[in-house]
């Protein structure tokens, strides 16, 4: 199979068995969905182990992430989006106070705890390494390309077809 750059290719059914003369009319969704849900339960499989889950790895990172401690609300706001449900991000942040490994300041902002900031590191290094098996064989220049043919088809759904520019 031939295909010119620029041209429209008719779409085939998703099919996992798909050779690379084929991939042009594979359903990109079905391959980003299949991606996101292997990826996800990798990271996930990994955090498992040591008992922590990925919302919780967010919240840690969201608190050690900014110039200044977040509240609750901020943490909440800023990570549903990310979570299965609306009330999930402030039920990790709860279960992180229990478990010391954050504190919350007199004027309600977050911080990490030592055993907070020793579990984000070492949350850190485990996602490092599921990262690595995951990018297996795959070049910074493949993966940035990747990147960026999907940025680009989100702009084409979203907004006037621009990279960063939602109509």
């Amino acid at each position: 199979m031939e295909l010119l750059t620029g041209s429209t290719t008719d779409q085939a059914p998703a099919n996992p068995a798909a050779t690379d003369d084929m991939l042009a009319t594979q359903p990109v969704g079905y391959w980003c969905g299949l991606t996101q849900t292997a990826v996800t339960r990798r990271l996930r499989d990994v955090m498992a182990k040591v008992d922590v889950t990925q919302p919780q790895y967010w919240v840690l990172n969201r608190v050690n992430g900014g110039p200044a401690a977040p509240s609750r609300e901020e943490v909440v706001l800023q990570l549903t989006h990310l979570a299965d449900g609306p009330h999930e991000i402030s039920r990790v942040v709860d279960q992180l106070l229990h478990r010391a490994w954050l504190r919350i300041d007199d004027g309600q902002r977050l911080h990490l705890t030592d055993a907070g900031e020793a579990a984000r590191v070492r949350l850190r290094e485990l996602a490092t390494e599921a990262r690595a098996v995951v990018h297996q064989g795959i070049s910074d220049e493949e993966y940035v390309a990747a990147l960026k043919v999907l940025r680009r088809m989100v702009a084409n759904v979203e907004g006037d077809g621009t990279p960063g520019q939602p109509s």
